[in-house]
């Protein structure tokens, strides 16, 4: 078999430790496993390695004797891990498309806002997004009077950090935050006559918030869940579901994102045992038709994405809601929840991906 090179772009903190073996989250021997089906030969790159004038960088590659640097022609088809959000990195990876380079997941860092506009334009998702709104004080009064239970969350945040929660008790707004932002320390303040307390006028002030109806979202074991679906395109270009798993939240605070304390489970075994008098085949297979309706409107603005991690809550008789995508699914979900050749496949189908991108 012929071996085409396929570029891996990572951040400069993971892509100095590949000697080392320390890449935290992210497999390079399940790359490795994956590119071998397809035919490929996985170089893990830095995009200031990359040197577009002369047409070459300098890459890891694994020889023998463990991972080396070695120089080579920049990979046609480019597999994008990292995150970027300077200009100067973008106009980099634009520079590189306008010269053919394939670079799928080229940008991948989406704002919440920026996805609910578009997604809000197709009639057919309205039932199933949370009303959602840019934050401010008009709007959050506005949501106020007509829910009892809001997120707020920053536009462009990620692993469930700067989230607070308004919800109303018997006559009495109060306010879960985490001060130090991270998954321990949440606490509850009550409102003032309903007015806004400071923590929220200077988020929303610094930073871009939404605020979004909470759903009451059926629970494990009086832990509120919802479903992180992968969505990726494969062999044949199209989308498909990889697979999903479910997020409980931690007893500590009413988050089920991995990173502030939530747990990695089997989705089946979840939806057997919280929603007993419901079909969980039934609902494993609305939230993959929404799921796939969802990438497939996305793609219509975001022609580089080719990889979703996608969150899907469940209302208790159901009925799914997309809450939120991102555009770098962190995979190790699966394998936290002992599903092992689903974390491998979450690797494979972006190979395949490439594979298909090389042989067009």
């Amino acid at each position: 078999m012929w071996f085409s090179y396929v570029g891996i772009l990572m951040n400069a903190a993971m892509h100095r430790e590949i000697p080392h073996g320390r890449t935290g989250q992210e497999s390079l021997a399940n790359y490795e496993e994956a590119a071998r089906i397809y035919g490929l030969i996985p170089c893990f790159i830095r995009l200031q390695d990359i040197d577009v004038e002369n047409g070459h960088c300098t890459a890891y590659v694994l020889k023998d004797t463990g991972y080396m640097s070695v120089r080579i022609p920049i990979p046609r088809v480019i597999h994008n891990r990292a995150i970027y959000l300077d200009v100067r990195s973008q106009f980099k990876i634009n520079s590189l498309l306008r010269q053919g380079y394939m670079i799928f997941n080229g940008f991948n860092r989406y704002g919440k806002d920026e996805i609910h506009q578009l997604l809000q334009k197709d009639p057919q998702l309205s039932p199933h997004l949370p009303e959602t709104k840019n934050a401010t004080s008009s709007t959050i009064s506005e949501m106020m009077r007509h829910y009892d239970d809001l997120i707020m969350k920053p536009c462009s945040g990620s692993i469930g950090r700067g989230i607070m929660r308004l919800h109303r008790g018997r006559s009495i707004w109060k306010l879960t935050y985490s001060p130090s932002r991270k998954s321990y320390g949440f606490k509850t303040v009550a409102l003032r006559q309903n007015k806004l307390p400071s923590v929220i006028r200077k988020q929303i002030t610094q930073i871009p918030y939404l605020i979004q109806e909470r759903i009451a979202l059926a629970e494990f074991k009086d832990s509120p869940f919802d479903l992180r679906v992968s969505v990726q395109r494969r062999i044949c270009g199209q989308w498909g579901i990889t697979g999903m798993y479910a997020k409980a939240a931690s007893t500590r605070t009413f988050l089920s994102n991995l990173a502030q304390g939530g747990k990695a489970l089997v989705a089946y075994d979840v939806l057997s045992e919280s929603l007993p008098h419901l079909s969980a085949d039934r609902i494993v297979s609305d939230v993959r038709t929404l799921a796939l309706h969802v990438a497939k409107i996305l793609e219509q603005d975001l022609p580089y994405a080719a990889d979703f991690g996608m969150d899907i809550g469940l209302s208790t008789a159901g009925k799914p809601y997309f809450i939120e995508c991102n555009g770098r699914d962190q995979r190790y979900g699966f394998r936290n929840a002992g599903q092992i050749e689903l974390w491998k496949e979450t690797y494979r189908q972006p190979m395949a991906y490439a594979r298909y991108l090389i042989d067009r």
